[in-house]
């Protein structure tokens, strides 16, 4: 069974948002909402405006990272796992695709982002003068951050919004030298959060080849499994961590009801977890939970993180 424990869900007291992000390598956050809601699954105490202040100040930083998805990230692990997730080919693919081209395209995204502070991708669009529309804009940006030129500032009425990485963290990032190195804090990173698991799994969670997650395997350690807490409910939000960090999701979700949680179309939704099972489902209307149980609850404990997840959304 997979460790609840060493996903931090059984939200061991006193983790502020950076030391959360730090010890499971990094959070996965498309959906900045469910983001949120990963936090809370993993803290008893923080609130929504906790991990604001931890993104305005600058230490995590939301960016694209494993597998080419956009996560949140400790500022300070940037240079090694910049290192190892930076990829160009699909991103200059997805440019031309929207028509946009030419040589001058880093040069062109990183004059409109320096020294403007976040911008939206409207506000971006209308820098660029032409150059790229629509989703064409977040492909350049992609580009800027292969290069370690850009990533993501706070959200602005609910829409992303894109900063230089100089103005945002006072330097661009500069990927870690040692390659060795960095595959070596990766594993190791994933193998505290991730009990139990494999390279392939890594391979799986990070976009790595498996030859270089079989490397950086065999350069970090397996640490001791944490110990089992008693019996948990948690209410997973959709993409979290517990769900996309190993290559398979079989031992915690009955193939009876996998299509209930993933129906197709790139949806995943969020999930009850009963002492590491998948046995629902739930959504949420502003504050208010809704729970589509596989088959019957643990009543008091779903109660609870109920109302818990009404306090952190009020």
């Amino acid at each position: 069974m997979r460790s609840v424990e060493a996903q931090l869900l059984h939200r061991p007291p006193g983790l502020a948002p950076g030391e959360i992000v730090r010890r499971l390598g990094a959070m996965q956050a498309q959906d900045v909402p469910a983001a949120l809601l990963a936090f809370r699954a993993r803290s008893a105490t923080l609130t929504r405006q906790d991990v604001g202040t931890a993104s305005h100040e600058r230490e995590i930083v939301r960016t694209w990272g494993p597998r080419g998805t956009l996560h949140f990230v400790h500022a300070d692990d940037l240079p090694w796992l910049h290192a190892l997730t930076r990829r160009a080919t699909n991103t200059l693919r997805r440019l031309r695709e929207e028509g946009v081209t030419g040589d001058d395209l880093l040069a062109l995204i990183g004059r409109a982002l320096e020294g403007q502070g976040p911008l939206t991708k409207a506000q971006l669009e209308e820098r660029l003068a032409g150059r790229a529309r629509g989703q064409g804009v977040v492909h350049l940006v992609a580009l800027a951050a292969h290069h370690g030129l850009a990533v993501l500032g706070p959200l602005r009425a609910g829409k992303p919004t894109y900063v230089h990485t100089a103005d945002w963290l006072g330097a661009p990032i500069t990927p870690e030298p040692d390659r060795d190195r960095a595959l070596k804090e990766l594993a190791t990173r994933y193998r505290r959060a991730h009990h139990p698991a494999e390279p392939e799994d890594l391979a799986a969670w990070s976009g790595l080849p498996l030859g270089e997650a079989r490397t950086a395997w065999s350069l970090s350690a397996a640490g001791p499994p944490p110990p089992e807490e008693g019996l948990m409910v948690r209410l997973a939000p959709a993409f979290d961590e517990y769900l996309m960090g190993w290559r398979s999701r079989d031992p915690i979700l009955a193939a009876g009801h996998a299509r209930t949680v993933f129906p197709g179309g790139g949806i995943l939704r969020p999930v009850v977890l009963v002492g590491g099972v998948i046995r629902g489902v739930w959504g949420r209307k502003g504050a208010q939970v809704s729970v589509q149980p596989f088959d019957e609850l643990p009543g008091d404990l779903l109660d609870a993180e109920i109302s818990d997840v009404r306090r952190f959304l009020e």
